[in-house]
């Protein structure tokens, strides 16, 4: 007696019946175009890239050797100080890389400061790190004094405005303990942190603009969503032409 099957298994890569031939050709065709489109940009992107560095890079090169022999001169400590905060002002910089830039920057600020005023500043230092761990409110009186007090102290002494982005950092970046010293080991630390946050790499298409936008952001933040949105609206039409042709009916 001939018995009926009840397989129903389906599958993708040995398709039974034209339609699933067809439909599994298809697929494969998008999803390529999907792949090539995301990851082939980002190969080419690193065959192309070259690394770049940051003019405040360029600026710490320049004094670094003698910030590393302590025969700086002023102006090289204020230029070494001015790339440091540049580094320390940005979000990306994670707490490791904070606290090895935070001790050459301790050192080297102390260096700036008048002789006569070096010990009231370490206090003022020594006071504001108390009451920053202890406050709860930024409006606190004595925490507003003492800020704006290293805040203009250090615009003095770094050649910049109170109001600039580099006198603002300067109270927190402060470690008073450091201030007095140059940890040898941290240099080499320094230059690895450094580079790593003021060398980047770019390309004409990282640099090219497109609608305002870095042509490299546009690519992926925008087009790479318009480009899914057409494959799926394309997937969905030509699933209708292939039933119509087949003699399907939805």
């Amino acid at each position: 007696m001939e018995t009926k099957s009840d397989n129903y298994n389906i599958s993708f890569f040995k398709p039974t019946t034209e339609l699933a031939r067809i439909n599994r050709n298809l697929t494969i065709k998008l999803l390529l175009i999907w792949v090539i489109a995301i990851f082939g940009f980002q190969i080419l992107l690193r065959i192309i890239e070259k690394p770049t560095p940051e003019p405040a890079y360029i600026a710490y090169k320049q004094v670094w050797d003698k910030i590393k022999s302590e025969n700086a001169s002023y102006e090289e400590n204020q230029v070494f100080l001015k790339s440091a905060l540049s580094v320390l002002g940005k979000l990306s910089v994670n707490t490791d890389d904070k606290i090895i830039l935070d001790k050459i920057v301790s050192s080297v600020s102390y260096k700036l400061i008048p002789e006569e005023k070096k010990e009231n500043f370490i206090n003022e230092v020594i006071e504001f790190n108390k009451i920053k761990s202890e406050i709860t409110s930024l409006s606190d009186n004595k925490y507003v004094v003492l800020k704006t007090a290293i805040t203009s102290e250090a615009a003095s002494f770094l050649g910049v405005k109170d109001y600039s982005l580099e006198a603002k950092l300067i109270p927190f970046e402060l470690i008073p303990e450091n201030m007095k010293r140059i940890d040898i080991q941290n240099n080499e630390l320094v230059e690895g942190v450094m580079s790593k946050y003021l060398i980047h790499n770019q390309s004409f298409l990282t640099d090219f603009k497109f609608l305002s936008f870095p042509f490299h952001y546009f690519y992926t933040a925008v087009f790479l969503l318009i480009l899914f949105v057409g494959i799926c609206w394309f997937y969905c039409y030509k699933t209708d032409k292939i039933h119509e042709k087949l003699g399907i009916e939805a």
